[in-house]
C-alpha cells in the first residue's frame, strides 16, 4: 500500500490543495488502484511557502499542481507498484 498525504492546511488550501486532491482521486480511480493507494489529507507538512505540499510514503514533494499530478503519480506510484 502506498500512502499519499496532501496538505490541506490554510496556506495549501488557498493554493489549490482541493484541486490536487481531486486530481489524485482521478488518477487512482482511472487506474483502478483504490485498494493499493491510500489518499488522505494532512494538516500542514511544514513547507507552506512552497505551494501545495504532498507526501508519498516518506517523500515530501513541494509545489504540486493539478497539472503535475499525472506525472508525479506515474513516476512515484505506478512505477513502484509495477504498473
Amino acid at each position: 500500500m502506498i500512502s499519499i498525504q496532501v496538505c490541506v492546511g490554510s496556506s495549501c488550501h488557498l493554493k489549490g490543495a482541493h484541486d490536487v486532491v481531486q486530481a489524485f482521486k482521478r488518477e487512482i480511480s482511472s487506474r483502478k488502484l483504490d485498494q493499493e493507494v491510500f489518499l488522505t489529507g494532512a494538516f500542514c507538512l511544514g513547507r507552506c511557502i512552497d505551494g501545495v505540499s504532498i507526501k508519498i510514503d516518506d517523500e515530501l514533494i513541494l509545489g504540486v499542481t493539478p497539472e503535475s499530478v499525472p506525472e508525479i503519480f506515474l513516476n512515484r506510484v505506478v512505477s513502484v507498484l509495477g504498473g
